[in-house]
């Protein structure tokens, strides 16, 4: 009885190892994907482009994401996640260290195209590996923290970008995700399983026709129509405070983590409206 005492709280410390390797994942994709809207006044000038041309990254990274996410997902099929998570955490530190060596706009163009490909999949796999290591009553909670792990890259990854970029210089910032997602890497290579693998998935048409669902269809329109909103305040976010309201860059830095840590316990009360009170509350 000792033993199996023993085995269940090795078991559990071993999660929780497990859980922490995986939202760290999920922070260090966001921390990449936001990072950009800090920064968008030093690429600019680094490059001698618009800041339009610099904010078009912004709309690349998010239709490529989009585009690439269910068919790279799909290629990982019966694989075993733990080679899957190495080949892609792998490209995605490469592509981080590429972009802080970008010597042209173009080559940082390709270099946020290759993030794109890989960190919605990256998502996914993070997913799987919970799904299939946690027990029904921690699951949830546990993905819930995952995709906290973006909010809390907007709440300190935004500012500590833009001070480092202020400070320092915006390629500093991808240097310090490139070691980060190294560091993750390691970590995840030590502490998670080798040998699970996905359910055998279904062919992409097939897996298309769940959208023929109205309830699918709402589910989706939703948070498209709510992203779109915020993303075109928020990518430029930067210009608006510096050269639109006149802020420096000690206060802005302040002010970009009060907008993610507003939007962080946004995140975390609204899903506690759902939980209790249902989506029909959600509204007003």
């Amino acid at each position: 009885m000792f033993e199996n005492l023993l085995m269940g709280e090795n078991s559990l410390q071993s999660l929780k190892f497990q859980s922490f390797v995986l939202v760290l994942t999920s922070f260090i994709l966001g921390f990449s994907e936001f990072i950009i809207i800090g920064i968008l006044n030093d690429v600019a000038a680094d490059f001698n482009v618009s800041l339009a041309a610099v904010g078009l990254l912004v709309t690349i990274f998010a239709i490529v994401y989009a585009l690439a996410t269910p068919i790279v997902s799909m290629s990982v099929g019966h694989h075993r996640l733990y080679g899957s998570y190495f080949v892609l955490m792998t490209v995605f530190a490469d592509s981080n260290f590429l972009t802080a060596l970008a010597p042209n706009y173009l080559i940082l163009v390709i270099a946020r195209m290759l993030i794109a490909i890989v960190s919605g999949t990256l998502v996914s796999l993070s997913i799987a590996f919970i799904s299939l290591l946690a027990p029904l009553d921690k699951r949830a909670g546990i993905v819930a923290w995952i995709f906290s792990g973006f909010s809390i890259a907007s709440v300190f990854g935004v500012p500590l970008g833009t001070w480092l970029s202020g400070y320092a210089s915006w390629r500093d910032a991808f240097w310090l995700i490139g070691l980060l997602a190294v560091i993750t890497l390691i970590f995840a290579l030590l502490c998670l399983p080798k040998e699970l693998r996905q359910a055998k998935t279904q062919s992409f048409f097939k897996q298309l026709a769940i959208f023929l669902d109205r309830r699918i269809q709402l589910g989706v329109l939703l948070p498209l129509l709510n992203l779109a909103g915020i993303y075109v305040f928020y990518t430029y976010l930067r210009p608006i405070f510096s050269q639109g309201m006149g802020f420096d860059l000690n206060l802005l830095t302040f002010l970009l983590f009060v907008y993610g840590l507003m939007s962080l316990i946004g995140n975390l009360y609204s899903g506690k409206i759902a939980q209790r009170h249902g989506l029909t509350t959600m509204p007003y």
